[in-house]
């Protein structure tokens, strides 16, 4: 019997660490897997962008459906959220028969790592079955998505935020701690200047006028929120160094202002929007590149669930799965809910423009909030071992 279980384990190791050819030709391989599952989450994004904007040539065929009315509930913000819908189901349910997986070689790990062709058949049959739904439901689901795609921030906040403070211990652990020091330093100094420069340029593309006081206040707290974190992060006894402080900024800084670009076209203080309102290459390149990088954001997060094991064990099992099967579907159900809120400006009764994503009043104070909630993560994260300490010791 352990005999079986050595073959099975060096075999395991022979398709990971082999080419791409052996990795597809196997057909239970969970690291080919994720991938298999992330192509597809980009090709559903890509379906409800293209029912969105370009759904009208469909219009005949969607008159046949019942439940679409004409065809128009089926195309616009109720389309996205519909086919956003058939996306969340496919995933819940995987996550569903995933997630108390916890030895490779069982049949959930089978289930997750192979079975293709079922999957295949499953995959549209989820995606079509929305468009036989009433209206009703869908926007029943498009609120219930909303929370959703708050629950999948909340997550990504977690695993960045995790990724920095690894990073950070990972330098101040190293044998060569001079060396990486000053690696550090010049990493740190780095973040820091791109800081300040983009709360500069914020200023000059963003405020253009003295009257733009939300945008003034937005950017200015932002800068703030820099120096709070960096100063609790040099209190001696927290001494967490420069580097976390100064990479969380830079990314507070990316949040601001991607909310601030949210803001909608025809705003006086944005007038990059009013600019980027007619359909160019550079317009179309920024939609695929955001497009890209919410999939991308999706995948990293669903591998990164060691973030959230609070006990830390070093050591793992031989036949152990090599990442979280039912955490990896979880995320990425939420992030179906997620991209349908993109796609719709997060208001499930505003129409988008072609070729735009997350914009609107909503999405820029979820941006905003998102970037608050991430300092008090961060601050949380840095004052919760003295916290709980002193809380021991009374």
């Amino acid at each position: 019997m352990e005999t079986g279980t050595s073959t099975d384990n060096n075999g395991y190791e022979v398709i990971k660490n082999g080419s791409w050819f052996i990795q597809f030709r196997n057909g239970y391989n969970p690291w080919m897997a994720r991938y298999v599952y992330g192509l597809m989450f980009l090709l559903v994004n890509l379906l409800a962008w293209a029912v969105r904007d370009y759904g009208r040539g469909a219009l005949t065929e969607m008159k046949k459906i019942k439940n679409c009315k004409d065809g128009l509930n089926c195309l616009g913000t109720e389309g996205v959220l519909r086919v956003s819908l058939g996306c969340f189901l496919f995933y819940f349910i995987m996550f569903l028969t995933t997630v108390a997986t916890s030895k490779t070689h069982s049949s959930r790990d089978k289930w997750h790592s192979g079975w293709w062709f079922a999957k295949l058949l499953m995959w549209p049959g989820l995606i079509i079955f929305p468009f036989l739904l009433p209206s009703s439901i869908i926007d029943l689901y498009g609120e219930i998505a909303h929370f959703g795609a708050g629950v999948f921030l909340l997550i990504q906040l977690i695993s960045i935020i995790s990724f920095i403070t690894w990073l950070n211990e990972f330098f101040q652990s190293q044998k060569d701690a001079e060396r990486c020091h000053v690696h550090v330093m010049l990493l740190a100094t780095i973040a820091y200047t791109l800081c300040i420069l983009g709360v500069i340029l914020m200023y000059i593309w963003y405020v253009p006028d003295p009257s733009c006081l939300l945008n003034i206040f937005f950017i200015t707290w932002t800068l703030f929120l820099i120096q709070l974190m960096t100063s609790i992060s040099r209190h001696p006894k927290i001494n967490a160094g420069f580097l976390t402080p100064s990479l969380m900024g830079l990314y507070v800084v990316f949040i601001c202002w991607c909310a601030i670009r949210s803001e909608p076209v025809g705003e006086i203080c944005n007038r990059n929007a009013e600019s980027s309102s007619r359909t160019d290459w550079l317009t179309i390149i920024s939609f695929v590149v955001a497009l890209l990088a919410m999939v991308i954001a999706t995948f990293s997060t669903g591998v990164d669930s060691q973030c959230f094991h609070f006990r830390k064990d070093e050591s793992q099992e031989e036949d152990a799965i090599p990442y979280g099967y039912g955490f990896f579907h979880f995320v990425f159900a939420t992030g179906a809910m997620y991209f349908a809120m993109l796609l719709i400006g997060w208001n499930i009764h505003h129409s988008m423009k072609r070729w735009t994503i997350d914009v609107g009043w909503t999405s820029t104070w979820v941006r905003i909030v998102n970037e608050w909630l991430a300092v008090c993560i961060y601050i949380w994260m840095l004052v919760a071992p003295m916290v709980l300490k002193n809380r021991q010791t009374t």
